[in-house]
């Protein structure tokens, strides 16, 4: 379980790393939340144009690099487990992180493999 919930992550940093926004989302189930600095929003399309908003803006995707460490995986269930760790955004010239933060992801398993169905991703300040 835990394995492939790091291989789904690792497959959402590489969406992120060629400017593929669908590839990003794509492990997000429909009815996913999202908490935001401006509080909690629902759905997949919402989450999307968060996205679209930020880092998406010019149409040609995220200026810095994405990957993900420090994963502690856990499952809460036969179907459900937590997923915690650090995002490190870094330039893609020098490798110098830009932004740092931590995430909690829920995830459940589904018919094509697991999905996130709630996240709250928080920076560093």
């Amino acid at each position: 379980m835990a394995a492939e919930i790091e291989a789904m992550m690792e497959s959402s940093a590489a969406s992120w790393n060629q400017g593929d926004l669908d590839g990003f989302l794509d492990d997000y189930a429909e009815d996913a939340s999202f908490v935001t600095s401006a509080g909690l929003v629902h759905g997949l399309a919402a989450i999307r144009g968060i996205y679209e908003r930020g880092y998406w803006r010019d149409g040609r995707g995220p200026q810095d690099a994405l990957r993900f460490e420090d994963f502690d995986i856990r499952a809460t269930g036969p179907a459900a487990a937590i997923a915690f760790g650090r995002f490190v955004l870094y330039d893609r010239e020098s490798g110098a992180s830009t932004a740092t933060g931590t995430f909690s992801l829920t995830l459940r398993r589904a018919a094509g493999g697991w999905e996130i169905v709630h996240d709250h991703s928080s920076g560093d300040g």
